[in-house]
């Protein structure tokens, strides 16, 4: 049995992934999660509406199926309680230590461990660290002049405020991108008035969710084992469909890019009968560059009547509501932020130290870098899960994880074969695939210089998303090349 111990910092889908495995495999390991449930983004963001963007066929875990959905594409509270689910289903809570963040990781070169202290001041000695701490959890909010003038509740997607009652209030969602969709069909079921503060908009194409009643499971309960086999194949079709078609969106084919065009344009056009208002909504920059967003509701509810697309910039936020440039008070009760994540900058929540007491904030301080997007070179025996450039566009990230674990797993037993303590990958090496990784991302949807998205810093380097399909990454994290590290 492998005597070595290892801490996993979070317990989103990750986190538990590596908690299942590393256990299949023998090891010791211990969890920390600074929130007070399992669940990681899931736990987090609670706001109206919030969902999955995958299927759930494809988004919950292969080794890990559940029959507990109500819908094609999940929601927030069932994705949680999945999470919870496995959590008991693998019998992890022994190990899981809620409400105790990690709050800073420092290797010692002559021990070969790393010290990680908690917020509870512990501090556990690990053979090595898993970084499950996801890309998105930092809360962005824009610098809008007079924020904190507001006579009313001012909140975030990502902190979303169930204490303020909605019913017949007027509320400002600044933004119209992958939350505000989500938010927006559903604040304006119960609220007087909904302003939707548009900087610039997306392409949109349909989601195609829809309710599955429980007759219909019960009905697939009849037959448990075809029912399984189905789903099996149900997510081999979507997974195939996304990596090799919905690919080409960001590859940047002639017909991914015609397409995906069309789809979004058709769907505009269905749902927005208003010239005037397809206007607005039809983006100036090529499809794929931003996220692609996945609505069914979204411009139908903006064709409501209690419900206005604003398009000028905002001025500044007044105790009555939000100037706009044209000089126009709009007065609100409510005004929240659906602006996303702080996402290039990658500051984690916990100080991890590496060889030579360089932290990996200032390893990272010009944009992150990892080989694979999981090793980091002058941080040995660090595994970064939905690390630098795995993020994806267009497939389900649970497929990533899963290779990443696989991974890790395949390297803790490759020192254990070596007799090492541990592995680092070699500068040479991180270097070359980041290059070559690079060249890749040059020739997508992303590199175009009239793209402005949160995949990339601000000068023009992406730093979030693989480039390629996923199929590749499988390919480049089947195996663990030891040329490519230096053991200790």
């Amino acid at each position: 049995m492998p005597d070595k111990h290892i801490v996993i910092i979070g317990a989103g889908l990750g986190g538990l992934t590596a908690a299942i495995k590393l256990q299949e495999a023998g090891y010791a390991y211990t969890i920390l999660e600074q929130a007070d449930r399992v669940g990681g983004t899931w736990a987090q963001n609670t706001y109206p509406g919030c969902a999955c963007d995958v299927p759930v066929a494809a988004y919950q875990l292969s080794f890990a199926q559940s029959m507990n959905w109500t819908r094609v594409f999940p929601q927030q509270a069932e994705i949680q309680a999945y999470a919870e689910e496995i959590t008991d289903r693998y019998q992890l809570r022994p190990n899981l230590r809620l409400n105790e963040a990690a709050e800073e990781a420092v290797w010692n070169e002559d021990t070969k461990t790393w010290s990680v202290t908690t917020s509870k001041g512990d501090t556990i000695k690990a053979d090595a660290v898993i970084g499950a701490l996801g890309q998105l959890n930092r809360p962005f909010w824009p610098d809008i002049p007079g924020k904190d003038s507001f006579n009313g509740p001012v909140m975030h997607s990502a902190e979303w405020d169930h204490s303020v009652d909605l019913e017949g209030k007027r509320i400002a969602i600044i933004g119209s991108a992958a939350s505000a969709v989500q938010i927006i069909p559903e604040v304006a079921k119960t609220c007087a008035k909904v302003g939707v503060f548009q900087r610039s908009p997306n392409w949109v194409i349909p989601r195609n969710d829809r309710f599955i009643a429980p007759e219909e499971m019960a009905l697939m309960f009849t037959i448990p084992e075809k029912a399984m086999e189905f789903a099996e194949m149900n997510r081999k079709l979507i997974y195939e469909n996304a990596d090799y078609f919905f690919w080409q969106a960001f590859q940047w084919t002639p017909e991914g890019r015609a397409h995906f065009t069309r789809l979004a344009t058709d769907h505009l056009h269905e749902q927005v009968p208003d010239e005037a208002l397809r206007k607005k909504l039809t983006p100036d920059y090529p499809v794929g560059c931003r996220r692609i967003l996945i609505s069914d509701d979204y411009f139908t509810t903006l064709m409501e009547p209690n419900v206005e697309l604003i398009t000028e910039h905002i001025a500044e936020i007044v105790p009555e509501g939000i100037k706009t440039v044209d000089g126009k008070v709009h007065e609100y009760d409510v005004i929240a932020f659906a602006t996303g994540f702080e996402t290039t900058g990658w500051r984690w929540s916990v100080d991890v130290v590496g060889r030579n007491g360089q932290s990996i904030a200032e390893a990272w301080e010009d944009g992150p870098e990892a080989y694979l997007g999981i090793t980091v070179n002058g941080f040995p025996n660090l595994f970064v899960l939905y690390g630098p450039n795995t993020n994806l566009g267009h497939n389900s990230i649970t497929f990533m994880l899963e290779r990443q674990v696989e991974y890790t797993i395949k390297a803790l037993q490759a020192l254990d074969e070596k007799g090492a303590s541990a592995m680092v990958p070699t500068e040479a090496a991180q270097d070359a695939f980041n290059k070559d990784l690079q060249e890749k991302l040059s020739k997508t949807v992303w590199a175009d210089p009239a793209c402005n998205s949160w995949y990339k810093t601000g000068s023009g380097k992406i730093t979030q998303n693989w480039g390629g399909h996923t199929r590749a990454y499988a390919d480049a994290v089947a195996e663990v090349k030891l040329e490519d590290y230096e053991l200790v």
